[in-house]
């Protein structure tokens, strides 16, 4: 189980900005403890798929050693070649218990030739070109899904919304809405999380990508949000509130709640290994044998949504499941931010408040950020949704950045960042064209702060710093100069979905 669990979490594209608990017991769904026995040997050989347009993608097959027709699974379509031998463990998981399965390599990685293009329009056809080829083998039933983490959860988001007709259903793993929102240029800004990556997987893009700072088609093409309706097949969504694409997770399921199901626990990108030893892999193997073999016996979540409530077990932590996201008892209270650094439900008198923009890679200093902070809770208060924070604010230069921090502070003062969003001043109106900054003038940034499902405990504080610089998770290349904050009255404020009671909020 061990092995499994390891070889599911992949290579990470990023490390998480906060800490992920330890392992919790699963949930009480006969989903999560669905269980059948191996039966099958393994057998593996290299294969290399034919693409339309003639080149070829290398492939590990591996299959059950006895005679028959099995159903498929593309375990991983990914530039991770390194991994092979990883993602093989995993995938003979599946082919024990009467599965076919290939593991991947995307075209210009590993053995399979050409250019890599991260997520292309290119990469998408030989990936559909894969599926049904898979297909069509006389040992196959026909029946195909695909899975994979990170960089193979989002082809196998990709390929779904290219609708390959043997494509059943699809397991993304910690799998994004938009590569251009999610990952590079976030609120607008280059996130400097990524370069690393970049530099080592696909250098080219170093330039290709900045050559499109604006959303275009260039990133339509690579984009699953730019097609959800053509997201029709069966998905199971798994990711965690501490990974960085937990915000395309969440966009995935709200898109399309017909035909995807939600599944988020205590977890950070890749899920390194133990981590999946949260829910197991029963519920894995559930999925595929109802849609892949039509098994009666082999149920769905009993919820459209599973998720984990952070930060550590404990009264009214844990696993809940709901029908919807955000649920269905869950509203919105909005926080003023005051000039006497309060975050509260009440009016404060109007004023301004400036900081410095930060142009270091160093975090923020005193007076490079701006603070605001709740009385101690009286009850505890659960997030369960986004946060909008709605900065009213003025720059002396001809743009500017805006990065929100939600934080849960302790009564001893200590901070456990919770989640964060950003924005580009000139892309406040989308990010398909440019919104003229004029220095002085004040504009309202509706700064889009990623889901969470957290529970604040009585006594803490929830704080909301606002700064123009979140390094690494966006660049610090806001240029320099001051920033002004309207607060009080008609002033900034911070939107936040709350689960249940709020009346632990002043």
């Amino acid at each position: 189980m061990v092995a499994v669990a390891a070889a599911l979490g992949g290579t990470a594209l990023s490390r998480p900005t906060a800490t992920a608990v330890e392992p919790a017991a699963g949930p009480a769904d006969p989903f999560f403890s669905y269980h059948r026995p191996a039966r099958y040997d393994v057998t593996s050989t290299a294969v290399r798929v034919p693409v339309r347009d003639g080149s070829v993608i290398a492939c590990r097959l591996y299959r059950p050693a006895a005679e028959g027709r099995f159903p498929g699974i593309v375990y991983e379509y990914t530039a991770y070649a390194g991994n092979a031998e990883e993602f093989g463990r995993g995938a003979a998981y599946f082919v024990s218990r009467g599965y076919n399965a290939l593991v991947c390599q995307a075209r210009g990685s590993g053995d399979s030739p050409g250019h890599l293009d991260p997520f292309s329009p290119q990469e998408q056809r030989d990936n559909y070109d894969v599926i049904e080829w898979f297909a069509a083998q006389p040992w196959s039933t026909g029946q195909i899904g695909q899975m994979g983490v990170s960089y193979g959860g989002h082809s196998s988001l990709l390929v779904a919304v290219n609708q390959p007709p043997h494509l059943e259903a699809i397991i993304p793993i910690n799998g994004i809405h938009d590569w251009y929102a999610n990952t590079i240029y976030r609120g607008g800004i280059y996130s400097a999380r990524i370069r690393g990556w970049q530099q080592a997987v696909a250098p080219h893009t170093l330039r290709t990508y900045a050559e499109h700072p604006l959303y275009d088609d260039f990133w339509r093409g690579r984009s699953v949000m730019a097609r959800w309706d053509r997201l029709t097949v069966p998905t199971l969504e798994i990711n965690g509130w501490y990974d960085r694409y937990r915000d395309g997770m969440v966009k995935n399921f709200q898109a399309r709640p017909g035909n995807v199901w939600l599944v988020s626990g205590p977890w950070e990108h890749g899920y390194p290994a133990g981590q999946p030893g949260d829910i197991g892999l029963g519920g894995y193997l559930a999925w595929w044998d109802h849609w892949l073999r039509d098994d009666p016996r082999a149920p769905l979540p009993r919820a459209k949504v599973t998720s984990y409530e952070i930060p550590e077990p404990g009264a009214g932590t844990g696993w809940r499941q709901f029908g919807q996201w955000p649920p269905a008892d869950a509203r919105t209270v909005r926080l003023s931010l005051g000039a006497d650094a309060t975050l509260t439900r009440g009016r404060t008198r109007p004023g301004i408040q400036y900081f410095d923009v930060n142009t270091d890679t160093e975090p923020a200093g005193a007076g490079e950020r701006l603070r605001y902070q709740s009385r101690p809770l009286r009850r505890d208060v659960v997030l369960a949704g986004s946060i909008t924070a709605t900065v009213r604010a003025s720059f002396t230069a001809d743009d500017g950045a805006v990065a929100v921090v939600v934080e849960d502070v302790a009564p001893d003062g200590s901070a456990v960042r919770i989640t964060a969003g950003w924005l580009k001043a000139s892309h406040r109106a989308g990010h398909e064209r440019l919104a003229p900054v004029e220095p002085g003038r004040v504009y309202t940034l509706p700064v889009h702060v990623w889901p969470t499902h957290y529970r604040l405990s009585a006594g803490h504080r929830l704080r909301v710093t606002i700064s123009s610089d979140d390094y690494p998770e966006i660049d610090s290349t806001a240029p320099a100069g001051r920033v002004g904050v309207r607060v009080g009255a008609h002033g900034s404020a911070a939107t936040i979905t709350v689960l249940g009671n709020s009346s632990g909020l002043r």
